[in-house]
């Protein structure tokens, strides 16, 4: 009893061992049924995939292709974008040039407008001055021809006066030419008279030459005047109007050289007028001490030279005149006063009437 059902335990064993594994063999073949169909499936659509990538690559390539050849245009296009932008710009720099020379033609155009308006204002208000001006003209071409009348009948009058005037000039040139040859008569004498005062103005000149050839060396004159100069510091001392013991000797023998002369000469004699001794400082001090020291000098020297025998002989007397005129006429060298020279004593001559006969002279030289 025991055995029998032992082995029937054993059977149900294997029966459900079989039964499993029949069932795990039957989930085994489906599994690998499902593994199978699932890569029959992924084998389809990777192939349906690798056929798109073919096609994709295709695609691809060929847009690169496309992107190459674009670029090289896209280069292409640049460069010419580029020509065309410098074109652009020429053209804009033409087009702003162009601009500028419109507006300058527009602003010429206003003015030549505004100018033609002007012009034709003007021409209007010449027309109607014009027109005035017509209707003016014609009146005073009325009154002009009645004028014209009157000017006929005026100038045949007048013409009748002009020959009386004419007879009446003739009369006055033959009166004229009567006067012209007086005048020329008058004129003549008149330019002998003027070479005879000429002649009489030469007597100073003959003077001065009679002095200087008579004197020779002996004396220094002035060649102008004909003064004879001393120095002051030989005849006085300093700021003293008391003439010196030694010089009275040499101012004796210049004194008879040149008065002598002067004197004896009968040509010069006749016309002399006055000696005169005039004394001379430099410009030390004050003006009236100098006057008064110049003109002491002078009448020194005078009340001297009126002691001498030559004095006496030729009646000298009326004709010494003693005057001071202090530094009015200083001696200058290229304008800077020579003190020394300045002060002297000058012995000079004057002519008869000799201002008068340089004043005719004057006159008759201007005339």
């Amino acid at each position: 009893m025991f055995r029998e059902k032992s082995t029937d335990e054993g059977s149900n064993f294997w029966i459900s061992y079989a039964d499993l594994m029949a069932g795990l063999l039957f989930v085994f073949i489906l599994l690998i049924g499902a593994i199978v169909s699932k890569s029959v499936i992924l084998k389809g659509k990777l192939d349906r995939q690798e056929s798109r990538l073919a096609q994709l690559s295709t695609r691809l390539t060929l847009k690169e292709e496309n992107l190459t050849r674009l670029s090289k245009e896209l280069v292409l296009s640049q460069a010419l974008l580029t020509q065309q932008s410098q074109t652009l710009q020429k053209q804009n720099h033409d087009l702003n040039a162009t601009m500028q020379t419109l507006v300058q033609k527009q602003l010429r155009i206003r003015a030549l407008r505004k100018m033609l308006q002007e012009s034709e204002a003007k021409q209007k208000a010449l027309s109607l001055a014009l027109a005035e001006q017509r209707s003016r003209f014609q009146d005073y071409n009325t009154t002009t021809q009645t004028r014209l009348e009157h000017y006929a009948i005026t100038l045949a009058t007048l013409q009748r006066r002009l020959e009386g005037q004419q007879q009446e000039l003739e009369k006055m040139q033959g009166q004229k030419r009567e006067e012209r040859v007086r005048y020329d008569a008058l004129l003549a004498k008149m330019q002998r008279q003027k070479a005879q005062i000429r002649a009489l103005t030469g007597i100073k000149l003959q003077v001065i030459t009679a002095l200087k050839e008579a004197l020779g060396d002996k004396i220094d004159i002035d060649k102008k005047s004909g003064s004879l100069k001393l120095s002051s510091n030989i005849l006085f001392d300093k700021g003293s109007a008391v003439l010196k013991e030694e010089a009275k000797t040499a101012l004796k023998e210049a004194f008879e050289e040149y008065i002598g002369t002067l004197m004896r000469d009968r040509r010069i004699k006749p016309h002399l007028d006055k000696i005169i001794i005039e004394g001379h400082t430099d410009s030390d001090g004050g003006y009236l001490y100098n006057l008064e020291l110049s003109q002491k000098r002078a009448f020194a020297v005078m009340n001297y030279l009126l002691t001498l025998d030559i004095a006496k002989r030729y009646n000298l007397k009326p004709l010494l005149v003693a005057s001071g005129r202090a530094y009015l006429d200083a001696v200058k060298v290229n304008g800077v006063e020579d003190k020394e020279a300045s002060r002297r004593i000058e012995i000079k001559f004057t002519l008869k009437n000799e201002d008068a006969m340089h004043e005719i002279e004057r006159v008759l030289d201007a005339q």
